[in-house]
C-alpha cells in the first residue's frame, strides 16, 4: 500500500516507451549500438527470463499461488523492469528514492522521485512515478546511523532494521514499542518517521549444515552449497560465512572428502567460499524439485517486488517474493548487514543454499524465523559482494566467463568484475553506464546488452 504522502501516478509495467522529458535519460533506441548479428535482446532474453525452467515455473505456481501463464509474465516483466528502473535511477540521480515491483505478475514498476517534475519521465519508461519526501540516499543515511547504534547497543530486542523503499522510510523490526524506541533514540534519530514493528519473531541462522546439495563441516555441522564459483584455475562453491571459519574442512553430500574454507566473513556480511578437490567439477546446477535442475546464467540483482527461489538441503525447493535490500539483522551470534528480506520459508541446515529469480543467481541463505510448515521470513546475503569481496567468477550456463583484458585504464570494462548500478565504464572506445547490478560475463558485453548497459 502506498503511504499518504506517497503521490502514485499509476501505468502499467508493459506500456510501451514514450518520449522522454527528463533531461539526460536518452531513448530505448539510442540505448547500446546494435551488434553486428542482429538487433540487441530484450532483458528477458539477456536474463533468461524467457525461458525458465519447468521446475521455476512449477515453484512459483505452488508457492505464489500463480497459473502457468501468470507464473511465465512474471518473470518477463521482472527482468524488463529491472532496465527501465536502471535507466531511471541513473537519470535521476539524487532525487531517486527507490523502485519496485508489485501485482500478481509484477506488471507495475514503482519508480520514486523527490521531485514532481519527473513525473512525466517515469511515466514515459512505463512506469507508475511516487512523488515522496527522503531519498534513497537520505534514507540509507539513516539506515546508518542505526547501524552505528548497533556496535553500542547490544540487544537482541531490536533484531531487524531495514530501508522499506516502498513506505519510504526506515523500519524497526522489536520485540516491544519501548525497545524500537530505545534503539531509534540510540541512533539520534528521534522525531524521525522511523516505524517500529513490534513482533516476537527472533531471526536465527540457519545452521544444523551443484547449489541445494548438504556439506558438512569438520565432520560435524551441516549446511547447504549455495553456488558454483572458480577463483583462477580453483573450483569451489560460496556459501554462507557463519558455516564454517577459514580453514575449515568440508565433505560432501555423500560424505566424501570435498575441500576447505578459504574465505570466511561473520558477522559483519555472512559469506564464504569453498575451494573443492578434483573430485568435484562447478556446475551451474542448481537443485529443485525432483532432482531437476535450474540453471544460473548470471547474477543481475531483481528488484523489490521479485520473486524469488531457494534451494536448501532440509527442506528442498521453495519460492517467495524479495521484500527489502539492504536490511539488518542482529543474531544472538553478531550483527550481518546488507541482506535481504523475503518471504520464502527455510528451515536449520538450509543456510547457504542458493536464491534465483528466473535463471539469476540472488544470493544464500543466512538466517530467519518460521519454518515451511507454518511459513516464514528469510534472510539472504547478496552473491555480488561474495564474488566482488572474494575475487570469485560464478560458474553460469551462459558462455565464458574468463576476465577480459582491460583496454588502458581501470574504467575498461571488464568480464568476472561485479558492477554497481551507477558505474562508468568504456568498451570499443564507448562510454556505459550500469543498469543492474551483475558480474560481468564475456556473453554480456555492453554494446550486445541494453538491460545491463547504457550508451552515455
Amino acid at each position: 500500500m502506498v503511504p499518504s504522502h506517497v503521490r502514485a501516478v499509476r501505468r502499467s509495467a508493459v506500456t510501451a516507451l514514450g518520449a522522454l522529458v527528463l533531461a539526460g535519460l536518452p531513448s530505448a533506441a539510442a540505448a547500446d549500438p546494435t551488434p553486428a548479428a542482429g538487433p540487441a535482446p530484450s532483458a528477458a532474453q539477456t536474463l533468461g527470463a524467457d525461458r525458465p525452467s519447468p521446475q521455476l515455473l512449477g515453484a512459483l505456481q505452488r508457492d505464489l499461488g500463480l497459473n502457468p501463464e501468470q507464473a511465465s509474465q512474471r518473470l518477463v516483466n521482472e527482468a524488463e523492469a529491472g532496465t527501465r528502473a536502471g535507466r531511471l535511477r541513473n537519470a535521476l540521480g539524487e532525487r531517486f528514492a527507490g523502485a519496485w515491483v508489485r501485482g500478481d505478475t509484477s506488471a507495475e514498476l514503482m519508480v520514486a522521485t523527490t521531485d514532481a517534475g519527473d513525473v512525466a519521465a517515469i511515466e514515459a519508461q512505463g512506469a507508475t512515478a511516487a512523488v515522496v519526501e527522503r531519498t534513497l540516499a537520505e534514507l540509507e543515511g539513516a539506515k546508518a546511523k542505526l547501524d552505528a547504534a548497533a556496535t553500542r547497543v547490544q540487544t537482541l530486542d531490536t533484531p531487524v532494521w531495514y530501508v522499506d523503499v516502498a513506505e519510504n522510510r526506515i523500519m524497526v523490526q522489536a520485540t516491544s514499542q519501548a525497545a524500537g524506541a530505545a534503539f531509534v533514540m540510540a541512533a539520534g534519530l528521534e522525531g524521525e518517521d522511523i516505524g517500529v514493528r513490534v513482533t516476537e519473531e527472533r531471526p536465527r541462522l540457519l545452521q544444523d549444515i551443484t547449489g541445494g546439495d548438504a556439506f558438512y563441516i569438520n565432520d560435524s555441522a551441516r549446511c547447504s552449497v549455495g553456488f558454483s564459483v572458480t577463483k583462477g584455475d580453483q573450483a569451489g562453491f560460496a556459501t554462507a560465512g557463519h558455516c564454517g571459519r577459514r580453514g575449515a574442512t568440508t565433505t560432501g553430500y555423500d560424505r566424501t572428502a570435498q575441500g576447505t574454507f578459504q574465505a570466511s566473513t561473520f558477522p559483519g556480511r555472512d559469506m564464504a567460499w569453498v575451494a573443492t578437490n578434483d573430485q568435484w567439477a562447478p556446475t551451474p546446477g542448481v537443485k529443485a524439485q525432483d532432482g531437476q535442475e535450474v540453471q544460473v546464467t548470471g547474477s543481475a540483482q531483481a528488484l523489490v517486488g521479485a520473486s524469488v527461489c531457494r534451494s536448501g538441503s532440509t527442506t528442498g525447493w521453495h519460492c517467495g517474493t524479495i521484500e527489502q535490500h539492504d536490511t539488518s539483522v542482529r543474531y544472538p551470534e553478531g550483527t550481518v548487514d546488507g541482506l535481504t528480506r523475503t518471504t520464502v520459508c527455510a528451515e536449520p541446515g538450509d543456510s547457504g543454499g542458493p536464491y534465483v529469480t528466473g535463471a539469476q543467481a540472488q544470493g544464500v541463505t543466512s538466517g530467519g524465523s518460521g519454518d515451511c510448515t507454518s511459513g516464514g521470513t528469510t534472510f539472504y546475503q547478496p552473491v555480488n559482494p561474495i564474488l566482488g569481496d572474494f575475487g570469485l567468477t560464478l560458474t553460469t550456463a551462459a558462455a565464458q566467463t574468463t576476465p577480459d583484458q582491460q583496454e588502458g585504464g581501470v574504467q575498461a570494462w571488464t568480464a568476472g568484475r561485479v558492477y554497481e548500478t551507477g558505474t562508468t565504464v568504456t568498451r570499443d572506445g564507448v562510454t556505459y553506464q550500469c543498469l543492474q547490478t551483475h558480474q560481468a560475463q564475456g556473453a554480456w558485453a555492453p554494446a550486445g546488452t541494453p538491460a545491463l548497459w547504457q550508451r552515455l
